[in-house]
């Protein structure tokens, strides 16, 4: 995949492979093109070249709401949630790609669409629990505390019903106690069969977390594969550190 903006190349003919089962990490240094790919796979942008491949199904350029549909979901860096909306609510938005009443059910209240709601509600509330936002489920989202707020939107990802769960810096401003229950959370979300791939700065989270990971650095992959392997890589501890290092 490439991913030019004008003349600045933010992905430079990247390509990798996320296997079904594992956590994948995405790093580098800032800049280094780490959520423009994020971007391009979940179809915010299109690629300028390359292809985005899910599951034998060609997915490149895609709008969002397809990519959602087809079974990938998403976090953002900068968190994205209805503010004036309570936590289960937004968690309930989430199904709307997997829900099936019509506009006739929706108006005139079917016990179809009454069913399905039914529905919706108890698999929102159920991983509210999951996340452990289950005391917070009627406050308004812009009420929660910043790190509630980050697993907030990992549970209105999953209500999309992912079998892939992309995480954009998701244990930024977290405390070291907060890091912890993320990666039990990540390790809980993998053993219900979503492949997780993130994107973080925390190597500790990182290394810990993640089976494969592969490193950006101006746009370019310099390395690939198991955390021992790519954090004793001369590249990465340049990309990081500078030559002197």
């Amino acid at each position: 995949m490439t991913k030019r903006f004008g003349g600045l190349v933010a992905v430079d003919n990247v390509t990798f492979d996320v296997e079904e089962g594992e956590v994948f990490a995405l790093i580098g240094p800032n800049g280094a093109g780490k959520t423009t790919m994020f971007n391009c796979i979940t179809g915010f942008y299109k690629p300028t070249l390359g292809t985005v491949t899910f599951r034998n199904r060609n997915l490149t350029g895609s709008p969002p709401h397809r990519t959602a549909k087809a079974g990938i979901a998403r976090t953002f860096q900068n968190i994205r949630l209805f503010d004036y909306m309570s936590a289960i609510d937004n968690v309930r938005l989430g199904h709307h790609c997997r829900m099936h009443s019509k506009l006739w059910d929706s108006l005139f209240k079917t016990p179809f669409e009454r069913g399905e709601e039914r529905r919706i509600t108890e698999h929102s509330m159920e991983l509210l629990d999951l996340v452990g936002l289950g005391r917070q489920a009627e406050n308004y989202a812009r009420n929660l505390a910043y790190g509630q707020q980050r697993r907030l939107e990992i549970a209105r990802a999953l209500a999309t019903d992912p079998k892939l769960l992309l995480l954009d810096e998701p244990a930024a401003g977290f405390t070291p106690q907060e890091k912890v229950e993320l990666m039990e959370l990540v390790r809980t979300i993998l053993a219900r069969g979503i492949t997780v791939f993130l994107i973080e700065h925390d190597m500790r989270v990182v290394m810990e977390a993640s089976q494969r990971i592969v490193v950006l650095d101006h746009g370019e992959k310099i390395a690939e594969g198991p955390p021992i392997e790519v954090r004793n890589n001369p590249r990465v501890i340049e990309a990081y550190l500078g030559k002197s290092a």
